[in-house]
């Protein structure tokens, strides 16, 4: 496609977040000046397609180019949300829409993209450490369900943001509770994953496997909200024993994660969970067993680990993959297609 000198300074963009509970959107309408989010119920609409026309059609001036970011894999055109039903082509979609330019991305993918937007106000120190500013970060979340990704320095400047599904790793136990959780959902699905039980159903799991492991009778499973409530709020014995070995469990793989990709940049935890209990992670394990990695301790004794507690954090992230698919997309189009004829 070609792309012409002035589509890369073509205000205003769209930016949309798409979770497995809500999508949210929002214009940008100068470089990294990104104006009032919109959330949306992902369960309102058929599709994507469907809310982003909703979002569309309260506007005046309409968006040539957007970003969206996905709260699963994107491996190719077709995309299916892992944890709804939302089915769509990113090319038919861009078509429908009437777009220039659809980028579609992994959502912990944009995430780390934003990591170099996000201003000190929008980050909670948990762990202390002095980061390192030419290494990378990691990112590690968990809500719906696990996400992981990083920020790495690449060569000449800028850096990569790293789209995987590391939330799908193996989670080793340590403690007695985490154990019985984790027997728990071996029992009931086999290989158990670290987003079974590191995120907001893995919540309700740890405390619904600690109740029927001292005969406590449920009416009904805890919600992940009723859970954290005790926790935090009420001092549910059974509530924080789970809480605590939620917590114990993600210093385990944040560490790890940060092991993975030398991450001495720092670590840094988004997601719908922790943010809201800064103060509680803080008070809980997670800082010990984040380091407690045997000969590997004094490698991770001075990585910090930040809390990110901005409202909708990945959209700068989104700003920043759109800006580079249209300047790639302009260089691409004004680079000689064939070698002059000697």
């Amino acid at each position: 496609m070609s792309v012409p000198d002035s589509q890369t300074d073509a205000y205003p963009r769209l930016l949309a977040d798409v979770g497995g509970t809500n999508v949210r959107m929002a214009l940008e309408t100068a470089p990294m000046r990104i104006g009032a989010v919109t959330a949306l119920k992902v369960a309102d609409f058929p599709s994507l397609e469907a809310a982003m026309r909703e979002y569309l059609g309260r506007l005046q001036d309409l968006p040539r180019h957007a970003a969206i970011g996905l709260a699963n894999p994107v491996t190719g055109d077709h995309v299916k949300l892992t944890n709804h039903n939302w089915a769509f082509s990113i090319e038919d979609t861009r078509r429908a829409l009437g777009l220039d330019t659809l980028v579609a991305i992994n959502d912990f993918t944009s995430l780390a993209l934003a990591l170099p937007y996000l201003p000190a106000e929008d980050l909670a120190q948990v762990r202390g450490g002095t980061p390192v500013a030419t290494a990378p970060r990691a990112l590690v979340g968990p809500g719906t369900g696990l996400g992981v990704s990083g920020l790495v320095p690449a060569p000449g400047g800028g850096a990569v943001a790293l789209a995987g599904e590391g939330g799908h790793i193996e989670i080793m136990p340590v403690t007695d509770d985490e154990w019985i959780a984790w027997r728990a959902a071996h029992a009931q699905m086999g290989r158990v994953s670290a987003e079974r039980l590191l995120s907001g159903m893995g919540l309700s799991h740890i405390h619904a496997a600690l109740a029927a492991e001292t005969g406590t009778l449920l009416a009904a499973p805890l919600s992940p909200a009723q859970v954290t409530e005790g926790a935090v709020n009420t001092g549910d014995p059974l509530c924080r024993r789970a809480f605590t070995a939620f917590c114990g469990l993600l210093g385990s793989v944040a560490g790890d994660v940060a092991l993975v990709l030398g991450a001495r940049g720092g670590v840094y935890i988004g997601g719908g969970i922790v943010p809201r209990f800064v103060g509680a992670v803080r008070a809980s394990p997670f800082a010990a067993r984040f380091a407690a990695k045997g000969r590997m301790g004094a490698y991770l004794a001075d990585i910090p680990v930040y809390v990110i507690t901005a409202a909708y954090p990945a959209l700068p992230g989104l700003a920043r993959a759109l800006a580079d698919r249209l300047e790639g997309d302009m260089r691409h189009a004004t680079m000689p297609q064939s070698l002059p004829q000697s």
